[in-house]
């Protein structure tokens, strides 16, 4: 590198040091061109002018050594960097000084040389002072800044102390909170929901209700069209009249019978002594003309007689035969009774009939089962609606809760144990209850697909039984609580 690179480089080192460095160079740099002139008064002058300049910056490094005390650790640092920087401006302003000696002649060398050691020596004593201060000033903030942790000790201590107090207290209330008590956020409010379908076929013709609307027990919800039902009813009341008549006039048979069939046999008896009557008459005459003489009776007559006894033998077996017919006169009359009843039983079967048009014709109005509020409907006037088809749903006034437990909180919870109940939709509605029963059964072991844990790999999962709490009081009626809330009961384990 050529002398004129060196200087180069050093005046870009010299244009990036600090404004106050530069300044003590310059006045340097005239000492030194005055002593090249011949005047090494004037270059001492310019020493003394540079050990001015070095204790003004001492003062202000002082002031900085105050800002840095209060600073702590960030100005040790600043400190330090100063230092450094020191040191490195040090063996350049010696390369300095060596470029220019080799410039001047044999006179003004020597008394650059006196100027050079004055202020080396200046320099030397500078960089004693700033060492010595420096070491001061970092002592001096060790020890402010040990003094400030030993004041921050105690409230650090107390803080901490507190924290641990606080924390401690927590779990001493939450233990003490919760002790003997069962909590739940798998919860929900429950009621009855009665599900309302029509009992008839038809169109509907009115609608009576609108949505969410309380209604009592045998309220009119719906009409349907009472037409067809009506035609129905007069039918099967026609056919019942007919029956009735029937049954009358085989009644007016029944009567008559009990008086036709005995005399029907009295008549018959009374034909059968007759005809035997005339039988024994016919047999003695026919005796009597055997027996006469030949001389005193002719052939005629012996046969005419004989044929009159077989005549009345005939009368007499025709007698009978109508007594053996008119005899069963109860089994007669019975017969003429059971028509009657069959009669009867004809027309019971139109009364049911006409009691189910009737009953049909009832349910074209289709009434409310229970006190409720209506809910989830879905028909209007004109709707054609079938027998059996839902068209809204009724829920009741009854509410519980129905507090999904774990298996391992049961223990201790029985029936009509105390309970409180918070509802997440009315935070200041503070219910209270009791235990009404616990189901038999989990929920998973009612659900559309029980787990079949006898199968596969077994994953052992804390079950959850459904357990009912009714409310006993708290309720507001100016509040309504729909069924499915979430809410979280605490009960009382014994």
């Amino acid at each position: 590198m050529t002398p004129s690179d060196a200087d180069e480089a050093h005046a870009q080192d010299d244009d990036r040091a600090p404004p106050r460095r530069r300044a003590r160079r310059d006045v340097l740099e005239i000492g030194r061109g005055n002593g090249r002139n011949g005047d090494r008064r004037s270059g001492g002058r310019g020493a003394e002018h540079a050990r001015d300049l070095d204790e003004d910056r001492d003062d202000d490094q002082d002031e900085g050594d105050d800002r840095s005390r209060r600073g702590g650790n960030r100005g040790r640092d600043r400190d330090d960097d100063r230092r450094s920087e020191r040191r490195d401006e040090a063996p350049r302003r010696d390369d300095r000084r060596k470029r220019d000696a080799s410039d001047d002649d044999g006179d003004d060398q020597d008394d650059r040389k006196d100027g050079d050691r004055g202020d080396k020596k200046a320099a030397d004593k500078d960089k004693k002072g700033e060492d010595a201060k420096g070491g001061q000033k970092g002592d001096d903030g060790e020890d402010e800044s040990q003094k400030r942790r030993k004041s921050r000790r105690p409230l650090i201590i107390t803080i901490a102390v507190a924290a641990a107090v606080l924390l401690i207290g927590f779990f001493v209330y939450y233990y003490f909170s919760h002790k003997g008590k069962a909590e739940t956020d798998d919860a929900y409010t429950d009621g009855y929901v009665v599900a309302v379908a029509p009992r008839v076929s038809g169109q509907v013709v009115s609608l009576d209700v609108v949505d969410n609307q309380f209604v009592h027990k045998g309220d009119p919800l719906i009409h349907i069209d009472p037409r067809p039902f009506t035609y129905s009813r007069d039918q099967a009341r026609g056919n019942l009249d007919a029956l009735k008549a029937q049954i009358q006039q085989q009644k007016l048979g029944v009567e008559i019978a009990k008086k036709n069939f005995p005399a029907a046999l009295q008549l018959a008896q009374a034909n059968l002594l007759s005809a035997k009557a005339n039988l024994t008459l016919q047999e003695s005459n026919n005796r009597r003309q055997i027996n006469l003489p030949k001389q005193a009776t002719t052939q005629q007559e012996v046969d005419t007689t004989q044929a009159g006894q077989q005549q009345a033998e005939a009368s007499v077996a025709q007698a009978q035969a109508r007594v053996t017919q008119a005899e069963p006169v109860q089994q007669n009359i019975g017969q003429s009774q059971q028509q009657v009843d069959q009669l009867q039983g004809q027309a019971e079967q139109a009364q049911a009939q006409l009691d189910n048009a009737e009953l049909n014709l009832e349910f074209t109005v289709v009434r409310a089962a229970q006190d409720g509020w209506v809910t989830r409907r879905n028909v209007d006037a004109g709707n054609y609606v079938t027998s059996g088809t839902q068209i809204m749903s009724l829920v009741t006034p009854d509410l519980w809760v129905t507090a999904n437990y774990k298996e391992t909180e049961l223990d201790g919870m029985v029936q009509g144990a105390t309970a409180t109940i918070s509802i997440d939709a009315y935070p200041n509605l503070k219910l209270t209850g009791h235990v009404d029963s616990i189901q038999k059964g989990s929920g998973s072991k009612f659900s559309a697909f029980p787990a079949e844990n006898a199968t596969g790999n077994f994953v052992k999962i804390v079950q959850r039984v459904p357990v009912k709490i009714v409310i006993d009081s708290g309720l507001d009626p100016k509040i309504p609580v729909p069924l499915g809330l979430s809410c979280e009961p605490t009960v009382i384990l014994k």
